[in-house]
């Protein structure tokens, strides 16, 4: 496929092996974009996510809905 684009490959779940981790953007409080802000396995029976909320990392926390 020269010059054309090419599908990103994103990295694979290492805790269920079965789905990939997809990045995820927001916008900030003053409404500037973050990109990346998370990462999630499309496995939904797996449920691993990595994100950043100010400044601090978590990782595989529960997923809940939001109450916003």
């Amino acid at each position: 496929m020269e010059g054309g684009i090419k599908p990103m490959e994103f990295p694979k779940c290492r805790k269920c092996n079965q789905g990939v981790l997809i990045p995820l953007s927001d916008f900030g409080q003053d409404g500037a974009p973050i990109m990346y802000k998370a990462w999630v396995c499309t496995d939904p029976e797996c449920g691993f996510h990595i994100r950043i909320d100010r400044g601090e990392i978590s990782i595989g926390k529960s997923i809940r809905p939001s109450t916003r």
